[in-house]
C-alpha cells in the first residue's frame, strides 16, 4: 500500500473513532481520553527516557473525578499550577532555552504539567454547568484543523519567514499567520449556527486555539528534537504516535477552559 493510502486510512479511523466517542455519551468521551492519555504518557515516558508509574496513577484519580462529575475542591489551584507549567514551557520553546529532564523529579513534574493536568482539563471542557457539549469540543477540532490545514497551505506557498527554524523548520511566520486568520473565520462561522456561545466568544476561542495550540505543536517537536527522534511512536501508520497527533489539543485546552470557565 502507498504511504498515503495508509496515512490518509490512518486518520480516517482516528477521526470516526474519536469523533464518535465524543458524540456518543459523555462516558465514551472520557474514556477515550484516558486511553488516549495514557498511550500519550507511555510515549512521553519513552522520549525522555524514563519509567515511572506515578503519572498513570495520577491520571487515574483525575480521570475518577471527571467520571464521578465530583466538584474537586482544588480545581483553581491545579488550574493555576497547569497555566503557570504551560507558560513556563511556551518560555522555554521561546528563549531557546533545553526543558531539563536529567533528574527523576523534574521528569515526572514535567510528565504532570504536560500532560496529566492539560488532559484532565480536556475532559472537562465541554461540561458547562454541569451538562456535557459535545459539540464545544467538535468545534475545537474542527478549528485545528483548519488551522493546520490552512498554516500548511499558506506557509508551502507563501512562506519566507521562520518561525521556530531550530524546533520545526518547515513552520513559517506566513504559515502561522494564515492559519491564524482562517481559524477566525472557522469561529466566525461556528458562532453564527453553533447555537452555544456568541459570535464574539467562538472568535475569541478560534484565536486560542489557533495561538496555542501552535504552541504546543511546537513545544511537542522541541521534546523531539532535544531526544533526537522523529516521532513521539508508531501507532498510527503514516502519522507517528498519538502524542503527535494530540499534542495541539491537549496543551491549548488548559487556555480555552480558562476562557470558557472563568473569563465569560
Amino acid at each position: 500500500m502507498s504511504n498515503l493510502f495508509v496515512r490518509s486510512l490512518s486518520a480516517l479511523v482516528y477521526a470516526i473513532l474519536f469523533i464518535s466517542a465524543i458524540l456518543y455519551s459523555a462516558e465514551t468521551y472520557i474514556g477515550l481520553l484516558a486511553l488516549f492519555a495514557t498511550v500519550c504518557i507511555w510515549e512521553l515516558s519513552k522520549i525522555i527516557q524514563t519509567k515511572n508509574i506515578i503519572p498513570y496513577i495520577l491520571l487515574a484519580s483525575v480521570v475518577y473525578l471527571t467520571f464521578k462529575n465530583t466538584t474537586f475542591k482544588y480545581t483553581d489551584f491545579l488550574f493555576g499550577i497547569t497555566i503557570v507549567g504551560s507558560t513556563a514551557l511556551i518560555y522555554l520553546l521561546i528563549s531557546s532555552k533545553l526543558i531539563k529532564t536529567d533528574t527523576l523529579a523534574k521528569k515526572l513534574f514535567l510528565q504532570v504539567i504536560y500532560l496529566v493536568l492539560p488532559f484532565y482539563f480536556l475532559m472537562n471542557l465541554p461540561f458547562i454547568n454541569g451538562s456535557y457539549h459535545p459539540n464545544i469540543v467538535i468545534y475545537i477540532i474542527f478549528i485545528i484543523w483548519t488551522n493546520d490545514s490552512f498554516a500548511f497551505l499558506v506557509g508551502k506557498n507563501f512562506g519566507k519567514r521562520k518561525l521556530f527554524e531550530k524546533v520545526s523548520p518547515k513552520k513559517t511566520i506566513e504559515g502561522f499567520i494564515g492559519g491564524l486568520l482562517f481559524s477566525i473565520i472557522a469561529g466566525f462561522a461556528i458562532g453564527q449556527y453553533s447555537g452555544i456561545f456568541s459570535i464574539l466568544n467562538w472568535i475569541v476561542i478560534a484565536i486560542i486555539v489557533a495561538i496555542f495550540g501552535s504552541l504546543g505543536d511546537l513545544v511537542e517537536s522541541k521534546f523531539k528534537r532535544q531526544a533526537n527522534v522523529k516521532d513521539s511512536g508508531t501507532i498510527m501508520p503514516g502519522h507517528g504516535g498519538l502524542l503527535d497527533r494530540l499534542d495541539s489539543l491537549f496543551f491549548l485546552a488548559p487556555f480555552v477552559y480558562l476562557y470558557i470557565h472563568y473569563i465569560m
